[in-house]
């Protein structure tokens, strides 16, 4: 090879491993913002320590999740998938409702990728455990403050909603559960 070949290919991998990072910097940003509505009387469920939308309040929205790896970092939180429980609609991913029992989890929107991790598993890891869990729900952080999302704000764009079983394979007692911060990765 000759010289010029050789510089200019190490110009290039440079420029695509520059490139790389650039991408991998990229955070993702508020995608706007929507008016909190008052829920009617009864309407909002707060099982699980759920929040309800406040009239007025501003909340943020986003069409993004933080980009993925190996250990994507996130906020793991406690989510009720059966009928009439704070999870709201059926799941996305199937118009289901599921039970609470078996390891399941909904994703941030962008996580969520529009359905794309319907029924595949990822691995958590947190409180020195990790457990696999299966995708089958959206954690919406485009839209809240409505009755298909039981009248609670958008999801941030870092959630990992777990049902009670993930919660309790990692060994989190009944009293801690609610918000833990956890890596996962894709299973």
């Amino acid at each position: 090879m000759t010289f010029g070949l050789k510089s200019s290919l190490v110009l290039l991998v440079i420029l695509l491993f520059i490139d790389c990072l650039h991408v991998q910097a990229q955070k993702c940003k508020p995608s706007g913002k929507i008016r909190g509505k008052k829920p009617p009387r009864g309407e909002c469920n707060q099982g699980n320590d759920s929040e309800c939308c406040e009239e007025g309040k501003l909340y943020t929205t986003y069409k993004c999740s933080p980009t993925i790896s190996s250990h994507t970092k996130g906020w793991l939180t406690l989510n009720g998938f059966d009928k009439d429980q704070d999870g709201g609609a059926p799941a996305e991913c199937d118009n289901h409702f599921h039970s609470n029992d078996i390891p399941i989890v909904a994703l941030s929107t962008g996580w969520y990728n529009r359905g794309k991790r319907c029924f595949n598993n990822i691995t958590i890891t947190g409180n020195g455990r990790s457990v696999v869990a299966m995708v089958v729900d959206e954690c919406d952080s485009t839209i809240g403050c409505d009755s298909d999302h039981d009248y609670q704000p958008p999801c941030d764009n870092n959630i990992v909603d777990a049902s009670r079983a993930v919660w309790k394979a990692l060994g989190v007692p009944e009293h801690e559960r609610g918000g833990m911060d956890i890596t996962w990765s894709t299973a």
